[in-house]
C-alpha cells in the first residue's frame, strides 16, 4: 500500500503569500469596460466638433460590435475554461443573445481541486488575534476543569463530575493534581500551578510510601513524567527552562521538591525492573513494600514495557546516576533482538521468558507506544542518534515500512485512509478496525520525517528523503481521517474504536448520525464502541502537524473538535466529563473526567493556537502523556545550536 494514495485533496497550494486567498488573480475583466475606460481616456484624440445623437449612436454601435467581436473570441475560454466544463457539441454554433451583450463574466473562486476547498475555509487563515482569543478559550477550559477537580476531588486520582466526588483508579497518588502541573505552568495559569504545586510538596512524597499498587507504566507517564516536566518548565535543570518559551513566574513549582519527589518515585518503581528474570520490567510495584509483580496473567503489554525510556534516562541525566537510564534502555536493547513481522510486533510480552506472547498485531490499545517511543527516544538522545541509539531509528523506519505494507487501507466508498489490524498475525485475517488511540501516529509520522523542524525548512535544506515524503503524506491522509471520527458523529466528538468500510467486507453496522457527512458511508461505529473518554492523540497530531506543515486547516479541525468538548462535555459546576455515546443527542455520559483531558487534550489544544512556537519540536520531546522534556545535547551541540 505504500505509495498508493495520492495527494490530499485539501492542500494548501493555492493560498497566496498574504496567507488568504486572492481573488483578484482569477478575476477576469470586462471587455466592454475596458474599451469604454479606453474611449473615455482618450476622448480628446477623437473629438470631432459638436457632439451629436448621431454621432453618439454610431460610437456606441461601433463599440457594441468591437466588443461582440471580442466575446466572440473568447467564448470557447469562457465556457471550458473558467467553467472547467468541455463544449459537448462543437459543431453547434448559437446567437449572442441581448445577455450575452450585457453580462457580467461570473466573479470565480479559487480554481482547486475537487473537494479542496473546506466548508470553513473562510476561517483557515484567522489573524493571530483570534488565534490568541481561541488559546485563552483552552486556557477557561483547563481552569473550569481544575475547579470542579479542586473543589470536589482534590488529592483523590480522578473527578467525577457529575456526582461532586473523587475516585482513585491510578494508585491514589493525586494523578490529576500531578498530570496538570506542567499543563498550568505552559499556560501561565498561576494559581493552578500554586495550588498543584503546594500539595505535591505536601502531600505526594507520603502518599508514594504509603500506598499499595500501582500501575509501572501509568505511572511512569503520568506521575514521573509530569513531575520531571513540571521540575525542568520551573528552571530546575536550566534557569529559565532554556529554549522553552515558557515564562517562569513568580508562582512557580519548586524544582528541587519536585526532583526529590521524582528520585523517591523512580527508586521504588526500579523494583519492576530488578525483580524480573528478564530484561522486561514486571507489570506491577507496591510501593509501601519494596516489592512488584507481574498482572494475573503473568504478562506485560508491549507497549507498556517500552514505553518508560524517555522519563528514566531524563531522570539519570539530571541527578548523574546511570542507574535509571540503564534499566530502561535494557528494554528496548532486548526487544531489538527478538523476530518480527517486517518490524512489527505482538501487543503481549512475557516478562518472564522475554519472548512475545500471541500474534495480535495493532497500533491501538497495547501496542501503540512501542512505535512511538521507538522515535522519541532516539529524538530526545541527540548525542547519541548516530552511535550507540541508531538501532532506534532503523527500528522505526522498519516498523512504518511494515505499517504501509500490512496495515494501512482505503475505504469504500470515498477512500479515507486508514491502520487496520492483524488479530492472529500476517496470515490471519485483516481487521479494518482503528481504535482512536492510534490517532497519535499521524504526529509521529511527521516527527519522524522532518525530525521537529517545518518541512518548508526541511525542503529548502534537502533533508527530506522520498520516503520522508511518503511518510508526511501518510501523515496528513491519516490525520484527515482520524478527524473525520469527530465530524461524522451526531455530536462531532469520535468514538473509543471505529470499523471501516472496505472493497468485500460484508460487516456492517451503524454510522455516527451526522447524515451530512460525506463518509457517512465509510465509518461504521458499533454499539459498544461509541464512548469518548475525553482522549487526545487526534489533537496531539492535529498540533504536530501544524508546527510541521504550517497549514492552518489543522489548527481549523482543532478548533472545531475544542467546541464540542465544550458543547456536550462541560459541567457547569465545574469539570468536564465522558460520554457514553457521541451519535446520539443528546449524548449520555459517563461521569468521569480522566486526568489526561488536563495533561494531554488541552495542552495540545493549547499549544495548537500557540502563536509563539513554545516547545519547539526540534528542542523538546513529548512523552505519551505530553509531558515536554528537553533533547538532550552535549556540551559541543548545545554550544552550537545557541
Amino acid at each position: 500500500m505504500s505509495g498508493s494514495s495520492g495527494p490530499l485533496p485539501y492542500s494548501m497550494r493555492d493560498v497566496g503569500a498574504g496567507g488568504a486567498y486572492n481573488n483578484a488573480k482569477f478575476r477576469h475583466r470586462s471587455r466592454l469596460k475596458m474599451v469604454l475606460q479606453f474611449l473615455a481616456t482618450n476622448r480628446s484624440k477623437y473629438h470631432c466638433g459638436k457632439f451629436t445623437v448621431g454621432k453618439f449612436l454610431s460610437l456606441l454601435m461601433v463599440s457594441g460590435l468591437l466588443y461582440l467581436f471580442m466575446h466572440k473570441g473568447s467564448e470557447g475560454i469562457v465556457s471550458s475554461e473558467l467553467h472547467g466544463k468541455e463544449v459537448q457539441n462543437k459543431n453547434v454554433r448559437r446567437s449572442p443573445s441581448i445577455r450575452t451583450f450585457w453580462r457580467k463574466p461570473p466573479r470565480l473562486p479559487p480554481r482547486l481541486p475537487p473537494n479542496e476547498i473546506y466548508k470553513n475555509n473562510s476561517l483557515l487563515h484567522q489573524s493571530p488575534s483570534e488565534w490568541t482569543s481561541r488559546q485563552k478559550k483552552v486556557k477557561e477550559a483547563f481552569e473550569h476543569a481544575w475547579s470542579g477537580y479542586q473543589k470536589y476531588a482534590m488529592g483523590y486520582d480522578e473527578l467525577m463530575p457529575l456526582s461532586h466526588r473523587g475516585t482513585d483508579g491510578l494508585g491514589g497518588l493525586g494523578a490529576t493534581i500531578v498530570d496538570s502541573l506542567d499543563t498550568a505552568i505552559i499556560m501561565g495559569a498561576d494559581d493552578v500551578v500554586s495550588e498543584a504545586s503546594k500539595w505535591i510538596e505536601d502531600n505526594l512524597m507520603k502518599r508514594i510510601s504509603e500506598k499499595g499498587q500501582v500501575n509501572l507504566f501509568e505511572t511512569t507517564i503520568r506521575v514521573l513524567g509530569g513531575l520531571l516536566s513540571a521540575y525542568h518548565l520551573s528552571g530546575g535543570d536550566h534557569p529559565g527552562a532554556g529554549d522553552s518559551g515558557v515564562t517562569v513566574t513568580y508562582k512557580k513549582a519548586n524544582p528541587e521538591r519536585l526532583l526529590e519527589v521524582s528520585k523517591d518515585l523512580a527508586d521504588r518503581l526500579l523494583l519492576a525492573f530488578t525483580s524480573s528474570p528478564t530484561a522486561i520490567p514486571l507489570s506491577d510495584v507496591i510501593l509501601r513494600d519494596h516489592t512488584a509483580h507481574a498482572a494475573p496473567d503473568g504478562l506485560s503489554s508491549t507497549s507498556e514495557a517500552s514505553t518508560l525510556q524517555l522519563e528514566f534516562s531524563y531522570l539519570s541525566k539530571v541527578l548523574g546516576d546511570p542507574k535509571y537510564d540503564r534499566a530502561a534502555m535494557k528494554v528496548l536493547e532486548h526487544i531489538h533482538t527478538l523476530p518480527k513481522v517486517e518490524g512489527l510486533v505482538p501487543i503481549y510480552i512475557n516478562p518472564s521468558s522475554g519472548q512475545f506472547s500471541g500474534e495480535n498485531i495493532r497500533l491501538g490499545s497495547r501496542g501503540d507506544s512501542y512505535y512511538e517511543y521507538l522515535l522519541k527516544v532516539w529524538v530526545q538522545q541527540e548525542e547519541y542518534r548516530h552511535s550507540s541509539l541508531k538501532y532506534l531509528f532503523e527500528m522505526y523506519t522498519e516498523a512504518m515500512r511494515g505499517v504501509k505494507h500490512l496495515l494501512v487501507r482505503k475505504t469504500v466508498p470515498n477512500g479515507l485512509v486508514f491502520v487496520g489490524e492483524l488479530p492472529f498475525g500476517r496470515n490471519g485475517g485483516f481487521s479494518p478496525k482503528m481504535d482512536h488511540l492510534v490517532c497519535f501516529l499521524p504526529g509521529t509520522l511527521a516527527l519522524g520525517a522532518t525530525k521537529g523542524i517545518t518541512k518548508r525548512k526541511a525542503l529548502e535544506t534537502n533533508l527530506l528523503t522520498d520516503e520522508d515524503i511518503e511518510n508526511l503524506q501518510l501523515a496528513e491522509d491519516l490525520a484527515k481521517t482520524c478527524v473525520e471520527m469527530y465530524f461524522v458523529t451526531s455530536t462531532g466528538l469520535a468514538p473509543e474504536i471505529a470499523y471501516f468500510h472496505i472493497e468485500g467486507d460484508t460487516e456492517g453496522g451503524a454510522d455516527g448520525g451526522n447524515k451530512s457527512s460525506k463518509y457517512i458511508n465509510d465509518i461504521v461505529i458499533k454499539p459498544l464502541d461509541r464512548h469518548n473518554l475525553l482522549r487526545p492523540e487526534t489533537v496531539e497530531s492535529l498540533f504536530v502537524l501544524y508546527r510541521i506543515t504550517e497549514d492552518s486547516k489543522y489548527r481549523e479541525w482543532g478548533w472545531q473538535i475544542f467546541q464540542a468538548f465544550e458543547k456536550y462535555t462541560k459541567v457547569d459546576s465545574g469539570g468536564y466529563t465522558s460520554l457514553d455515546d457521541v451519535t446520539s443527542l443528546p449524548p449520555s455520559t459517563r461521569d468521569k473526567m480522566e486526568t489526561f483531558f488536563l495533561g494531554e487534550t488541552l495542552k495540545y489544544l493549547y499549544l495548537l493556537f500557540d502563536e509563539n512556537n513554545t516547545l519547539p519540536l526540534d528542542k523538546y520531546v513529548f512523552n505519551t502523556e505530553a509531558h515536554p522534556l528537553p533533547v538532550m545535547r552535549s556540551a559541543e551541540q548545545a554550544s552550537h545550536s545557541v
